[in-house]
């Protein structure tokens, strides 16, 4: 297997469908950090995520007979939306299965690229069960949030593009939620730049991912009470077998952290990102003799906010 030819395929699969974001940088922040900051912007992707890309890499590695079946998945928030306006372009019917308790922003969102919204009780066993069902019921095809090989490799485009503008970075901090991101990242940094070294960056509250390298195992959860909504998912078997072999580190940040480094990047940078995407400047911030001097890229995921729920006042 070449993961580096797999990587430039699915980029050049999903071109037509998904946007090349921007790679931005602040003085103001890089001061602040001691460091030069290099800002990925899947904020500006459609949809709002980097989710885009592999949701569209997967479906489009579909048979005719399968997309002619439609699509299904289960996710809270951004997958639910990547899969839905994916499959709306390219004319394929998506069932979402979204737990209860999902916002409701991206409820609506959802249906507005067309997704056939199924709520169930917010519990992993009931999301797995509806989806199960519906598969049955309608002959679609699952394709798992972040835990599909064709969803890593559609996620490594982003960090490709990065890299292929900025080729002599010393670290990528990325956030890790089901690891889909992290993973992708980690393999495009080992196809163009094995020097560069991928750090993720969680919460303390949900720091699955941090335990699970530490006792080279996946373990869970007992609670998800972090304000970052994107990283409340446990790794799968996939996406930690990569992470376990390619990534460095994992630094974990407090809420606190985490929204002071959102609103220094809605400050200084005038973008919008979500709370999950700015845990990876939290890191920085907090291991600042770490990283003084490197050249940092920055994995900004996301930019889907309820703007009724920001952890701090406007």
């Amino acid at each position: 297997m070449d993961i580096r030819e797999d990587i430039l395929e699915s980029a050049h699969r999903i071109a037509d469908y998904t946007h090349r974001t921007p790679v931005l940088t602040s003085t103001a922040i890089n001061t602040i950090a001691g460091a030069q900051l290099y800002f990925k912007c899947e904020n500006f992707q459609k949809m709002g995520a980097f989710k885009m890309r592999g949701a569209t890499n997967a479906i489009l590695q579909l048979s005719d007979a399968q997309k002619r079946q439609g699509v299904v998945t289960h996710s809270s928030g951004n997958f639910a939306q990547a899969l839905a306006l994916a499959a709306k372009s390219l004319g394929i019917k998506a069932y979402i299965v979204m737990p209860s308790n999902a916002p409701e922003v991206k409820k609506k969102a959802v249906r507005g690229y067309g997704g056939e919204i199924t709520e169930c009780t917010p519990t992993l066993e009931a999301r797995e069960n509806t989806a199960k069902k519906i598969q049955e019921e309608k002959g679609a095809s699952f394709i798992h949030p972040f835990n599909d090989f064709n969803v890593v490799l559609g996620n490594a485009s982003a960090g490709k593009e990065l890299l292929e503008e900025y080729e002599d970075l010393d670290y990528i901090i990325v956030p890790v939620g089901g690891g889909g991101l992290i993973s992708g990242t980690a393999l495009s940094a080992l196809s163009f730049a094995p020097n560069c070294k991928i750090i993720g960056a969680e919460p303390f509250e949900v720091d699955d991912a941090y335990r699970s390298l530490e006792v080279g195992e996946i373990v869970h959860n007992e609670t998800t009470d972090t304000i970052a909504d994107g990283l409340k998912t446990s790794l799968g078997d996939i996406t930690f077998s990569i992470i376990k072999n390619h990534v460095t580190e994992i630094i974990r940040v407090t809420e606190d952290e985490i929204s002071a480094a959102m609103l220094l990047i809605w400050e200084r940078m005038k973008i919008i990102i979500e709370p999950s995407s700015a845990t990876t400047l939290a890191a920085i911030l907090k291991s600042k003799s770490q990283f003084a001097n490197k050249k940092i890229g920055l994995m900004l995921s996301g930019g889907n906010v309820d703007l009724q729920k920001l952890p701090f006042k406007l």
